[in-house]
């Protein structure tokens, strides 16, 4: 039997690389006669670099130094593949990169990833993806605008300080964008459509994953309104209702104002590393993530996975850390089955051993699927 084994990250525990490990583990343990397929992936967000460069032997990656959402030194990894840059925001504004009493969307910055971008744009890039998902940030992307060559001036022409709450106090953008921008395609990858603003924008979305109360997502939203309103005149888009504006706490907003073109990151990912050719040749299909929630059907890897498995009429199950989906919602997605780590062996085991945990769920489930 043909086992594809085509997992996430698993939120902040394993890596996608990782989790497919464990899964191959257990489930070698289990049938060791079948033959395992380790597809590991991202839609973008944690882990895009170093799923593409397991994908692709010829790209290099460049380890620089950068700002972490706290304007701290952080090494951060980017890809290039010939001139196609692969930039992964959250390597300089993730969420993992703070400990929890550190995460307040109202300080952190995405400086770091403009940063990433500029190293790309040294590097020759005629592409550049940015890969949005798992940040801490809620700026709207005046960080990487900042670290690209646009200041954000208050009514007495000081400079603002990071972070989304600064904003606010915007008077006015000074400066014109890396001028070698305007030769380079942009691409946000993104998992989400949020817009930037309102109840279902970059602040009350995602801000309290991040830390925010609920009078900081007014805050913040408040400040990404003050942003729109004067980032559009100044680079003459109009981005506060664009879909994915919102991604990455408004990073998505910034990248859309330099022409950038959106598009779904599990669609690219899913083409650099074959998974079609590779679903098609396989028996079953296995994915997985942190949370298996409604979020999982909505562009992310768990979706991306099912759909085309569905397409080639190959079953797909599902080895999640938490499941919150009902089994009829999760057939209409094409999941055959779903199965949580943390009601198979407890929440400590789950968190404190990750590994071995989803191995031993491997094993479990392939006892009851291999054949």
């Amino acid at each position: 039997m043909r086992v594809l084994l085509a997992p996430d990250s698993y939120g902040g525990t394993l890596s996608a690389a990782e989790a497919a490990s464990a899964m191959a583990a257990g489930w070698a343990s289990a049938a060791p006669s079948d033959e395992l397929d380790l597809a590991p992936l991202s839609d973008g967000g944690p882990g895009l670099v170093e799923v593409l460069a397991a994908a692709l032997p010829s790209a290099v990656r460049h380890v620089i130094t950068v700002e972490d959402p706290l304007a701290r030194p952080v090494e951060a990894a980017f890809l290039m593949h010939g001139t196609t840059a692969y930039v992964e925001a959250a390597a300089a504004c993730g969420i993992h990169l703070l400990e929890q009493s550190e995460r307040d969307p109202e300080v952190t910055t995405t400086y770091g990833v403009g940063q990433l971008v500029a190293a790309a744009l040294d590097r020759g890039a005629g592409r550049i993806v940015v890969g949005l998902g798992g940040s801490a940030t809620n700026d709207g992307g005046a960080g990487l605008l900042a670290a690209l060559g646009v200041q954000r001036l208050d009514a007495a022409g000081e400079r603002l300080p990071p972070g989304g709450a600064a904003l606010r106090s915007l008077d006015r953008l000074e400066g014109a964008p890396d001028p070698r921008l305007a030769a380079v395609e942009l691409v946000a990858a993104t998992d989400v459509d949020s817009p930037l603003l309102g109840l279902y924008g970059a602040s009350a979305t995602f801000g309290p994953q991040k830390g925010a109360s609920r009078e900081a997502v007014a805050r913040l939203d408040a400040a990404l309104t003050r942003w729109a309103d004067v980032l559009e005149p100044h680079l003459g888009v109009s981005v506060r209702d664009l879909p994915g504006a919102g991604a990455a706490g408004g990073l998505g907003a910034a990248l859309l104002a330099l022409g950038a073109r959106r598009e779904p990151g599990i669609e690219r990912v899913q083409r650099l590393v074959g998974l079609e050719e590779r679903i098609a040749a396989a028996d079953l299909v296995v994915t997985g993530e942190g949370a298996f929630d409604p979020t999982s059907l909505t562009g992310k890897v768990v979706s991306g996975v099912s759909a085309l498995a569905a397409a080639h009429a190959v079953p797909c199950v599902v080895l999640a850390g938490s499941v919150s989906i009902g089994r009829r919602e999760a057939a209409a997605a094409g999941i055959e089955a779903s199965y949580s780590l943390i009601d198979t062996v407890g929440r400590e085991r789950a968190l404190g051993e990750p590994a071995t945990a989803l191995a031993e769920l491997a094993a479990r489930v392939a006892r009851q699927w291999s054949r």
